[in-house]
C-alpha cells in the first residue's frame, strides 16, 4: 500500500513538473522573436534598430524564421518586471551572466571595463589603474560601478568626477556626457563599460582610444560574460537559444567587432584571439 501511494505521489510530481514546463514553454511566441529592449540605449539598442543588440536580434530572428517584435521599456528599475516577467517579450539580448532575475543562456561574448583617453595624451598607453601616471588626474567614472572601487583603493576617487548610474536614457545620457567632457579636456580619462565605450568612440570620437582593463587582479572584477536572458523555468527556450549561439558564434562576433565592442577571452585576461 505504501509503495502504491508513493508511486502515485511520484507520478503527481512528474505531472506537475511537465505541466509547469509546458506552461512556461507556451509563453514563448512561435510567431515572432519578441525582444525586451530599451528604446534609447545606443550603442546597444534603439528604436531605429541601429544598435548592435538590434542587429543580433535580427540575426536570431532570421535563424528562427520569425519577425522581430520589440517591447520597449527604459533599462531602469522595473525593466524585467514590466517586460519579460509580464510576458510582453521573451528575451533580453544582453544580460550579465549569473543575474538571478533571469535565466541566462550560455554567454556569447565577454568584455571589460575600459580606460578611454586621448590618443596623443600622457595616459594613452595606461592599461592598469595602479599606474602612477593617473595620480592627481580627474577621471570620469559611473557612480557605483566596479571601477569606482578600484579608484578608491588607489587613492584616485577624490579627484574623480562621478556620473549617474541608473538613468532614463530618453532624458539623460551620462556616458556621452563623460566622453564629451573628456574630448573638451574637462576630465583626463573615462572609465566606461567596453560595449558602450568602444562603439561610441568608433562612431563619434576619432581622437580617443579605448583600452580594456584586463590586468586588474584585485576585486571587484572588471570583466563580465554576457548572455541572453529568458524567464526563469523556460529551459526549452534557453536550450534553443544556446544552440543558436553555438552555431552562429562567428556571425555574432562579426556583428560585435563591426560595432566596435572590445572582445576579451572568457577568463578576462586578454583580448580575444580571432580565427584567421
Amino acid at each position: 500500500m505504501r509503495v502504491w501511494a508513493k508511486g502515485l505521489l511520484l507520478l503527481g510530481y512528474a505531472l506537475c513538473g511537465m505541466a509547469a514546463q509546458a506552461q512556461t514553454s507556451d509563453l514563448v511566441s512561435d510567431s515572432a522573436f519578441r525582444v525586451c529592449a530599451d528604446p534609447a540605449n545606443a550603442p546597444m539598442s534603439d528604436r531605429d534598430g541601429n544598435g548592435f543588440e538590434n542587429k543580433l536580434a535580427e540575426l536570431f530572428a532570421a535563424r528562427l524564421e520569425r519577425p522581430v517584435q520589440y517591447e520597449w521599456y527604459p533599462m531602469s528599475t522595473g525593466f524585467i518586471r514590466n517586460t519579460l516577467r509580464a510576458n510582453r517579450c521573451d528575451v533580453v539580448i544582453g544580460y550579465a551572466q549569473g543575474h538571478e532575475m533571469v535565466l541566462n543562456t550560455n554567454h556569447y561574448f565577454t568584455s571589460a571595463y575600459t580606460l578611454v583617453a586621448k590618443r596623443d595624451g600622457a595616459i594613452a598607453d595606461v592599461d592598469t589603474l595602479s599606474d602612477t601616471r593617473l595620480e592627481g588626474l580627474h577621471l570620469g567614472v559611473v557612480a557605483g560601478s566596479p571601477p569606482a572601487t578600484h579608484l578608491a583603493r588607489h587613492g584616485l576617487i577624490a579627484d574623480a568626477r562621478a556620473y549617474n548610474l541608473v538613468v532614463d536614457r530618453r532624458h539623460e545620457s551620462p556616458i556621452p556626457d563623460m566622453l564629451n567632457d573628456l574630448n573638451a579636456g574637462e576630465i583626463d580619462g573615462a572609465l566606461i563599460w567596453g560595449p558602450i565605450a568602444g562603439p561610441l568612440v568608433k562612431a563619434n570620437y576619432p581622437y580617443l582610444q579605448v583600452t580594456p582593463l584586463v590586468k586588474e587582479t584585485m576585486p571587484p572584477r572588471l570583466f563580465f560574460r554576457i548572455t541572453m536572458g529568458v524567464r526563469q523555468g523556460e529551459k526549452v527556450w534557453q536550450r534553443q537559444l544556446n544552440s543558436l549561439i553555438r552555431r552562429n558564434q562567428a556571425e555574432i562576433n562579426a556583428i560585435l567587432i563591426d560595432a566596435g565592442v572590445p572582445l576579451i577571452n572568457d577568463m578576462g585576461t586578454g583580448l580575444l584571439e580571432q580565427e584567421p
